[in-house]
């Protein structure tokens, strides 16, 4: 079975880890946290970095440092990880879904400034955006860049700054992709322009920690925030002395050793995975009801998985279809479930948008191939023999 991922460990990866173990430093403390929130604020672009224990606690740390809570309301896309609606519930804040592009699978712009200019009314006096069918007040639009393409965030980034919106970026699947955008000579990587940004290092992500976060920022006074409030909130002058409401978010300097070793080795690591999406774009193109990734002029992806789409010509069911790559030793994931089709929000009123047809249909069709950074050259074409295979057996 060739596995959906493969995680490649990088080459200092055995000699960090054994520093820890032969030094004792195996907790939160250690030279290992420092030297990798530096070097991923190098990379990103950024003059923070934060480790967390997740991604998911990166984006609910994100968001409580900012002043996100009760009576709040953020605005997500429809298709994505579960996680990102958690965070935001975890604050005691709503979600507000939006339905999102049909070509990059991102938060839809069009459809935000919609719901802004339909839904919500500016109140100039508070500098608030408030939602006129809750009341409650709008404080930020949280864009996920899915599956490693980035998002349009020139006119995210407009749209909240009319609105005095915090943008908080999920870029968990998105480590070096890149956005060319209008403001800038040089391309952004992701996670570098909003307000805060929020990785994963997930075993399946480019940069792993085998379970870990970080969330970034050029914000020094939202950095001191996320770091007293991931480490319990002590008090600077006294500890075990707590002011503030807060969570043991904190990496142990064994996965950060892990992970700088992983940063060390990123450039290459991406190489492979738009490598990877050469050699599947030239053995998949052609095929009839099969709709292959795109890469947008203004943006540099870094295809994280490679996710493709059934189309009715196909002549064959999303299920059908991943079933007999099964068959073929080819192993697939689908698509995310929309989020106001999960059963643990049936109860829960989520406003925004009364139809979400773009997340439904996406989700639908949508799965992604082996993709991980392990995958060698003759496993691509074994899948890519296995696609056109199934396509051939069709009824």
């Amino acid at each position: 079975m060739i596995p959906v991922n493969e995680p490649l460990l990088g080459a200092n990866t055995q000699a960090y880890v054994l520093d820890c173990l032969n030094t004792g430093w195996i907790s939160s403390a250690g030279s290992y946290i420092r030297r990798f929130e530096e070097a991923f604020a190098a990379f990103v672009g950024v003059k923070h970095a934060v480790t967390t224990t997740s991604g998911t606690t990166a984006l609910h740390l994100a968001l409580a440092a900012l002043g996100i809570g009760p009576g709040d309301e953020v605005i997500i896309p429809d298709l994505t990880m579960i996680a990102v609606p958690y965070a935001v519930l975890y604050t005691g804040a709503r979600p507000i879904l939006l339905d999102v592009d049909p070509e990059t699978f991102n938060l839809d712009p069009d459809r935000l400034r919609d719901f802004i200019r339909t839904w919500c009314r500016f109140d100039s006096a508070s500098n608030t955006l408030f939602h006129k069918r809750t009341g409650g007040a709008v404080r930020a639009v949280l864009p996920v860049h899915l599956y490693g393409h980035p998002c349009r965030m020139d006119e995210i980034l407009d749209l909240a700054r009319e609105n005095n919106l915090f943008v908080v970026e999920d870029a968990a699947e998105a480590h070096g992709a890149l956005y060319r955008s209008g403001r800038s000579p040089r391309p952004l990587p992701a996670g570098s322009m909003g307000d805060v940004g929020c990785f994963s290092f997930y075993a399946n992500k480019i940069v792993t920690t085998g379970e870990g976060g970080m969330v970034v920022t050029d914000s020094d006074e939202t950095a001191e925030r996320c770091r007293r409030l991931k480490d319990l909130a002590h008090s600077p002058e006294r500890r075990f002395l707590h002011t503030d409401l807060a969570y043991n978010y904190r990496m142990t300097n064994v996965q950060a050793a892990i992970g700088l070793a992983q940063v060390e080795e990123v450039d290459r690591f991406i190489a492979l995975k738009r490598k990877m999406a050469e050699a599947y774009h030239a053995g998949l193109s052609g095929i009839d009801g099969l709709t292959l990734p795109l890469e947008k002029p203004w943006g540099w992806s870094v295809y994280w998985m490679y996710a493709v789409l059934v189309e009715e010509p196909f002549g064959l069911s999303r299920e059908d279809v991943t079933a007999r790559l099964k068959d073929h030793g080819v192993d697939t994931r689908t698509f995310f479930v929309p989020v106001h089709e999960q059963p643990v929000f049936q109860k829960e009123f989520l406003p925004g948008e009364d139809a979400l047809p773009v997340s439904v249909a996406l989700s639908k069709k949508g799965f992604y191939l082996p993709s991980g950074l392990a995958l060698t050259e003759e496993q691509i074409a074994r899948v890519c023999q296995a696609v056109k295979a199934v396509r051939q057996s069709r009824p």
